[in-house]
């Protein structure tokens, strides 16, 4: 994927809140192309592997239950500078401080329902993908 793809996961509260549309027009319109997208369900054992890179963190347990609690979409973005363009467009972590017309500003409600997903580096994004889509889906 070197620097061109990323990986964005719409988040369980973001979908129950019927963001999905939104944020998908708001991906459109920040110039990423949409490459590979599937709507899903993490079980626990699934969503702990995926974020196994943060289980001596504090918040792991319940970063696991709520990305297990309900539908996600995932889906691999496409620009030039992905990772950086992506993480940049969906602002900070934290809604609250995220810049005004961020994508985690306008449909995030707290610090863990932060409404989407940003690989953060090359490297992961790359790691990140493979676990939603296979070779052939990743075009």
């Amino acid at each position: 994927m070197s620097g061109n793809k990323t990986l964005t996961m719409i988040k369980p509260t973001a979908f129950a809140k019927n963001y999905t549309g939104k944020i998908i027009d708001k991906i459109i319109e920040g110039g990423f192309r949409i490459v590979a997208m599937k709507m899903t369900k993490l079980t626990k054992d699934q969503a702990k592997l995926f974020y196994k890179v943060h289980q001596d963190k504090p918040f792991y347990n319940d970063l696991v239950t709520f990305m297990s609690s309900g539908p996600i979409v995932a889906a691999i973005l496409e620009k030039e500078n992905a990772v950086e363009a992506w993480r940049h467009y969906i602002g900070a972590t934290n809604p609250e401080k995220a810049a005004p017309g961020t994508i985690r500003n306008l449909y995030g409600t707290s610090l863990q329902a932060n409404a989407v997903h940003g690989s953060d580096s090359d490297e992961n994004a790359e790691i990140e993908a493979a676990f939603f889509f296979s070779q052939l889906e990743r075009f």
